[in-house]
């Protein structure tokens, strides 16, 4: 099991230095008509496959007499795409709703990072594949919960916010010391093949959908709609006020080219699933790939839904300075945002 999490790791963290190295070789912050976006792995992230395979931004860019060259960069965990957008090699990072207040709070009165637009709602499930597990109360010190980055991810903020819940705020890290940054695609195997130190995944769509179809021992031990009271917003998309300001034209193309891939997504989700597995080279099953789509569960819109309480959780066991009362603290203005909550 060692060797095992040793390879993982040695996977992981090259994978790291290689995203590092290409960060490295980027220019500098882009100005009005570049726009530079860190993506993830999973469904959550549609909304971006779909703008970069119909150049949806190119076309909002020409609509508003701009000329917008795009380039996405692929990073893996909310750490390395607060990194890239602090260094100035992205000028749009989509991570979760964690990482996006860990950076609103770590930057107010310098580069002053605020959310720019959700990608939608979307239940992450922690998996596990010990049938003895039903839920993190019977999670024990041999369990290994693999996620995208420990302690700062969405995931791992979700799970804090549980523990806080079951065992109060004091123990709220309680689960972290059994936690290990893992990329989304590699715990998923680990998951379903069984074997291995990694007896948990707290992931998202469509990984966590084939754990459950590929893995028999596999179950939902929590979800995080139940731990956020409802349909949440947890994967958004963020910059800094510079970007804001200085690319208006850019920032509004980029907003319009998001609701119209919302909007290309529920008008024709068998386009949508066959984007997705185009742009990720994915060999999940199609028709699984489908009902997550279509999950009455899911829905792909830019307005942020149910994100404030994570915040407030954060600030009341001290993981941020600053308490966000209201989404305008940590939301840039904009029509298409501002109902959001």
């Amino acid at each position: 099991m060692i060797k095992q999490r040793a390879g993982l790791l040695r996977r992981h963290a090259a994978a790291l230095l290689g995203g590092l190295a290409l960060l490295a070789a980027l220019p500098a912050a882009a100005a009005e008509g570049q726009l530079r976006i860190a993506k993830q792995f999973g469904v959550v992230y549609l909304l971006l496959n779909v703008a970069e395979d119909q150049k949806l931004i190119e076309k909002h860019g020409r609509e508003a007499g701009l000329d917008i060259k795009v380039e996405y960069l692929q990073l893996s965990g909310g750490s390395a795409v607060n990194d890239a957008l602090l260094s100035g090699s992205v000028d749009i990072g989509s991570a979760g709703v964690g990482p996006l207040f860990t950076l609103w709070d770590r930057t107010r009165g310098r580069q002053n990072v605020r959310g720019v637009a959700s990608l939608g709602n979307f239940p992450y499930y922690l998996v596990s594949n010990r049938p003895e597990v039903t839920s993190i109360a019977d999670l024990t010190d041999k369990d290994r919960i693999a996620l995208p980055a420990v302690g700062v991810s969405v995931q791992a903020r979700i799970l804090q916010m549980a523990s806080a819940k079951l065992w109060g705020d004091k123990d709220f890290a309680r689960l972290d010391r059994n936690s290990v940054a893992v990329p989304h695609p590699e715990a998923a195997a680990a998951i379903i093949k069984g074997g291995t130190e990694i007896t948990a995944h707290f992931g998202n769509p469509p990984f966590q959908e084939q754990e459950l179809a590929e893995n028999p021992n596999a179950r939902v031990i929590l979800n995080s709609y139940d731990v956020q009271g409802g349909p949440a917003s947890s994967t958004v998309l963020y910059a800094t006020e510079k970007f804001y300001q200085n690319s208006p034209k850019t920032y509004q193309a980029f907003l319009d080219a998001l609701d119209e891939a919302a909007r290309f997504i529920a008008a024709d989700p068998e386009r949508a699933a066959d984007i997705y597995l185009k742009a990720n080279g994915s060999r999940i099953d199609r028709t699984l790939l489908l009902k997550v789509i279509r999950s009455p569960e899911v829905s792909f819109k830019v307005e942020p839904q149910n994100t404030l309480g994570l915040g407030q959780f954060m600030h009341r066991v001290g993981a941020i300075k600053n308490e966000p009362k209201a989404l305008s603290d940590y939301f840039f203005a904009n029509p298409r945002i501002g109902a959001g909550s």
